[in-house]
């Protein structure tokens, strides 16, 4: 079987070893070079391209169901839990607690929720919206399994490395969120990220506020590809009495978006991340749906004084 192998950043460095192991059962591989976000960019194209009869996703559990055999094969790490004994003082105050990880520690989850109930802690763990496959699973576009449970605790923990996936349950919550990474062997309040995102988008509406020309950005990855709800916010803009263009584009890049000068303001309709984690790569402000419905919002009620 021709098969194309798909490896996000972090697990690039095992192609070789997973490819060999496959050609010695007879298959004929190949190894996706290109960046990968996550389970919403499936190599599909690339895939049909070379003939390949099956993509293998490594790292991600399924995001979406796509028209192609794709096999995901999802990687657990067991990360040493001995750094929650040493989060119990910061969370004394505390009595119910919502858990919430990425799918590499999601195998771990009973273990960690057992141990906070051994130390007296009611533990809750949330459902994800759709695009996350298990409780308690976040990603950064699915923070389900934090906001659908933010009124019924008085404080949330994360496990796992990196920053990116909890600040997106940061900034969909309410409540007093501490991340803990076992690698790092680091503990952490993100409460201040919140009240930073808060400003930054208030920041960026009243930047866009004199925008005249829109550009609605439209990704073509399979989990991101959202062209209906462009066409409908470029219909509310021109509505509005503005100009927009839809900006169609696989993987965005942003030297070359900033090359658009006649653009004042960009409506995100792809990764919902990119209006909060690459704003400050682009000349103008980048807003989502909610954003720029705010902005409408705000021009129609001056407007109407």
């Amino acid at each position: 079987m021709k098969v194309l192998l798909q490896f996000p950043e972090g697990l690039k460095q095992y192609g070789l070893e997973y490819a060999k192991k496959l050609e010695e059962k007879g298959d004929e591989v190949y190894i996706s070079a290109s960046p990968t976000f996550g389970a919403c960019d499936i190599a599909v194209e690339e895939a049909k391209k070379i003939g390949a009869e099956k993509i293998v996703h490594f790292g991600h559990a399924e995001f979406v169901h796509i028209d192609f055999n794709v096999e995901y094969v999802e990687y657990s790490i067991n990360a040493d839990l001995s750094i929650l004994k040493e989060s119990l003082p910061l969370i004394e105050k505390f009595r119910k607690i919502g858990i919430v990880t990425t799918v590499q520690h999601v195998a771990q989850l009973e273990d960690i929720k057992n141990f906070y109930e051994k130390n007296g802690k009611e533990v809750i763990i949330g459902r994800p919206y759709g695009f996350a496959r298990h409780n308690g699973q976040i990603l950064g576009c699915d923070v389900g399994s934090a906001a659908s449970i933010d009124r019924e605790v008085e404080c949330f923990i994360y496990f796992g490395g990196g920053l990116f996936h909890p600040l997106g349950a940061v900034y969909q919550t309410t409540k007093p969120f501490l991340s803990i990474e076992p690698f790092a062997h680091k503990m952490e309040w993100l409460d201040d990220y919140r009240e930073r995102h808060r400003r930054e988008v208030n920041g960026k509406i009243l930047r866009s506020f004199d925008a005249k020309r829109f550009g609605i950005l439209v990704s073509t990855k399979i989990g991101q590809y959202n062209l209906n709800l462009a066409k409908v916010l470029k219909e509310r803009i021109e509505k509005a009495g503005s100009e927009a263009a839809i900006l169609v584009s696989n993987t965005f890049d942003f030297d070359s978006l900033n090359n658009m000068m006649e653009i004042d303001a960009f409506v995100n309709t792809a990764c919902p991340r990119l209006a909060t984690e690459d704003t400050d790569r682009l000349r103008k402000p980048l807003l989502n749906a909610n954003e720029l419905m705010t902005l409408l919002d705000m021009r129609k009620q001056k407007q109407d004084k």
